[in-house]
């Protein structure tokens, strides 16, 4: 089955089949699905905590943390060798129907990219012989009793290793050179209501998950951009509950109305490719989306509704209201996700936003996302450094009691530019941008920018392999720049655990992602940070890990 997972930064994200719409008729009037994709989309932030894993990755675990960064490092080349390999034919057998990892998200349609679990849930149902990836095929098989009934269960494990190949800055306390883990387990149950009780258009959605683990950046003074993203906000919790909602399809699918626990960040400012990289800044959506508080995103959800329209074939037009809280990143008011009362009920979040997702080429398989949004707060926001003492530094404009109204802008853009002939129809290079501004006034990542590319397919023999490398820029607010000033010309000490002027961030991530076997894929990954937390006063780190999934059922 396809994987979940969790999403980076307030941090992170959920999981989407998606399948092409072609020229067969499928169960419902009006849709068809000659050629099913199924991919697994990660919208999601960063907080996340510890507990069991599958045996295998634990004794892997093991061995990265019990010996030195040098091993570490040793054991990720050895990885790379099997790039070089044939890939397993059972693999990839039938390359149309076949599940992949959340690492290979960019071949996911573009044009499917909002399509409802319900409804794609229904194409699966009707695609045909199982491809299954996973470790146990014949939970999820097609003849399975659950599926028969309307019942997709996904189990998935993804862990990320990242160990510091430079030293840290000399003379700053609790600075080193290591190495840590981070991961995620999480279960999705997708129910097609048509199918098990008869009630047309109606789907919906439960997901919960486990982490554990912590990033490596902090050993060196980052805590901007987490190097493992599926971490935070787990709430050191065996089980956290992330989501459940329904959602219903009407008037032939141009209109969508989704309600129940929903997290922000899961709809709005996403995209297909952000996930296919490890670093938070990326993954699963650009981290100065997630930069308040109250803006909520994988694995914490708030009760919300979402209504999604569709005026013509390639256009959406979303909007919603989320009831945000109190805590929602702690664990002091609703650490394991299941408090629903809705007394910790702060305000609400206001996002709306617009998208084009076109479809080039003879064959159409060049597609694209090109959205703009908007998101407004009705929560009393303080700005940083909000205390009488920041006020008589001048450190902002507002009082220290806060304000209402804080906003936040987002344009983003993906688009495949290549399709490579004669291969897996999902072949080719694709590529993103996007560009992210916050209310100057309340928040710390004033700015963010980024680019990336990646490729699937680009060596014949190995079609399901990918190559990705992305960089972001993040602006940090000159109201947080001019307080750290004062601050450190006063002498005293800097929240945001910065011990430095913190002014702009820069962050680059290469990878490449390979197979191994049926249900195991695995992504050696390097990271490189320029004035890490913003700090030029830190010196720049460069890292070298891997990520494994490993499709359980």
């Amino acid at each position: 089955m396809a994987p979940l997972s969790g999403m980076n930064s307030h941090d992170n994200d959920v999981v989407v089949f998606l399948f092409d719409r072609k020229n067969a008729a499928c169960m419902r009037p009006n849709v068809s699905c000659e050629t099913i994709r199924y991919r697994s989309l990660k919208i999601e932030p960063d907080f996340y905590f510890a507990t069991a894993v599958p045996s295998g990755t634990a004794r892997a675990m093991s061995l990265l943390t019990t010996h030195n960064i040098r091993h570490a490092l040793v054991m990720t080349l050895v990885l790379c060798v099997a790039v070089f390999a044939p890939e397993d034919a059972m693999a990839d057998s039938d390359s149309s129907t076949k599940l992949v990892s959340q690492q290979n998200a960019e071949d996911v349609d573009h044009n499917d990219g909002h399509k409802s679990k319900r409804e794609l849930l229904t194409v699966k149902l009707n695609s045909g012989p199982s491809n299954s990836s996973a470790l146990f095929p014949w939970v999820t098989d097609d003849k399975n009793w659950l599926q028969r009934h309307g019942l997709l269960v996904v189990f998935d494990n993804i862990n990320e290793f990242m160990g510091a190949i430079t030293k840290p800055t000399p003379g700053i306390p609790n600075l080193r050179q290591g190495s840590s883990n981070a991961g995620q387990y999480a279960v999705s149950v997708t129910t097609d209501w048509s199918r098990l009780a008869g009630i047309k258009g109606l789907g919906s959605r439960f997901v919960v998950v486990g982490r554990y683990g912590t990033p490596a950046n902090r050993m060196f003074g980052d805590w901007l951009a987490h190097s493992s993203e599926t971490y935070g906000g787990g709430g050191n919790v065996v089980v956290r509950f992330v989501m459940g909602y329904f959602e219903e399809h009407l008037l032939q699918d141009r209109l969508s109305i989704a309600a129940g626990r929903m997290a922000q960040l899961s709809d709005f400012a996403t995209s297909t490719m952000f996930c296919n990289f490890v670093n938070n800044s990326f993954c699963g959506r650009p981290r100065a989306a997630g930069d308040s508080a109250y803006a909520t995103t994988w694995p914490v959800s708030v009760w919300a509704t979402r209504v999604r329209v569709r005026p013509v074939s390639g256009v959406y037009i979303q909007a919603g209201v989320y009831f945000t809280e109190d805590g929602l990143y702690g664990v002091q008011q609703n650490r394991s996700g299941w408090t629903l009362n809705g007394a910790n009920i702060a305000g609400q979040v206001f996002p709306i936003e617009t998208g084009w997702e076109p479809s080039f080429g003879s064959h159409k398989r060049l597609t694209g996302h090109y959205k703009i949004g908007v998101s407004i707060e009705n929560v009393r926001r303080y700005r940083p450094y909000a205390t009488q003492q920041s006020a008589e530094l001048g450190a902002g404009t507002f009082s220290a009691g806060g304000r209402r109204g804080a906003w936040s802008v987002w344009m983003l853009a993906d688009q495949r530019i290549i399709a490579f002939r004669g291969r897996d129809e999902k072949a080719g290079v694709s590529v993103m941008a996007g560009a992210l501004v916050n209310d100057p006034t309340i928040s710390l990542r004033q700015q963010q920018y980024y680019g990336g590319l990646v490729t699937r397919g680009f060596w014949r023999w190995r079609p399901a392999d990918s190559i990705g490398v992305a960089a972001s820029w993040t602006k940090i607010a000159e109201g947080v720049q001019r307080a750290e000033e004062r601050f450190l010309q006063t002498g005293q000490s800097l929240p945001f655990n910065a011990t430095g002027i913190q002014r702009n961030a820069f962050v680059f991530e290469a990878y490449y992602t390979f197979r191994v076997g049926r249900a195991v894929t695995i992504q050696p990954d390097f990271q490189y940070y320029l004035h890490p937390n913003g700090q030029q006063n830190l010196r720049d780190a460069a890292m070298l890990g891997f990520r494994s999934h490993v499709e359980i059922f």
